[in-house]
């Protein structure tokens, strides 16, 4: 693959750059990375994904923009009310940067389906604010060798850590899924929107680290922060040789 001028002016940035140059975003164009959540954790991610050349993209959402979501979930208008997510997405996506491939997927990420959705990509972001989602992702993933960035936010909160085969997966650090209604929601407890910025920017980065092999990822670690008094720290947690998911005896 031979960049063309149009991309050597457009990824410009990346070409000077230590740890990507050409060679780095010739393995963006060629990525193919899955999104799970087209809210505001997704939003984030798809946009710099995009912008970065990440040549193929897919996003599953089977829900549709409201207007409760603007406040946060800035890949959707107003004027996209009552539109499928994924279609809103993508279309943002493909005016940021016409040169990549988006996937839509307007459908729930299900058992019946992880598999099938996850298999074509190299790498998966969980943008879900759902833990029986989460926890599909984490195990899919798992069992297929795939790597994915887990992320979670609530009030002024983020999390986030990345999986690759070999390293602590969400089982290892959270253990078994909370009782239902035991963890509230965003919309229970509220959510400081620039929080989704910070967590999905990063989830990018990770991607984006991941498909260039720049830097160090967030492997065996889990990077929290709190946005009120912008205080972040990044805990250890080390792979669970006993974990159902992905120990000794689980895969």
């Amino acid at each position: 693959m031979e960049l063309s001028e149009e991309q050597k002016t457009r990824y410009g940035r990346h070409l000077v750059l230590e740890g990507v140059g050409e060679e780095g975003q010739k393995k963006l164009l060629e990525g193919r990375v899955l999104i799970v959540g087209a809210g505001g954790l997704g939003s984030p991610v798809a946009m710099y994904l995009a912008a970065a050349g990440v040549g193929t993209i897919g996003i599953v959402d089977g829900d549709m923009v409201d207007l409760s979501n603007l406040q946060r979930q800035v890949i959707h208008r107003t004027a996209d009310i009552g539109r499928p997510k994924v279609e809103s997405a993508k279309e943002r996506m493909l005016a940021i940067n016409p040169g990549v491939t988006v996937d839509a997927y307007r459908q729930l990420l299900t058992s019946d389906n992880a598999e099938q959705l996850i298999g074509p990509y190299d790498m998966v972001v969980d943008a879900t604010d759902n833990f029986d989602v989460k926890y599909l992702i984490s195990d899919t993933c798992v069992r297929m060798d795939k790597p994915f960035s887990h992320g979670a936010i609530l009030h002024y909160y983020g999390q986030t850590f990345t999986h690759v085969p070999g390293s602590a997966c969400y089982r290892c650090l959270f253990g078994e899924q909370p009782a239902a209604g035991s963890v509230p929601t965003g919309a229970q407890a509220g959510l400081l929107g620039a929080v989704a910025g910070m967590l999905g920017t990063i989830q990018a980065a990770e991607v984006l680290k991941y498909l260039t092999g720049a830097g160090e990822l967030l492997t065996n670690r889990l990077l929290t922060f709190d946005a009120l008094n912008m205080n972040c720290r990044t805990l250890r947690m080390p792979r669970d040789p006993h974990c159902p998911a992905c120990g000794n005896g689980g895969k």
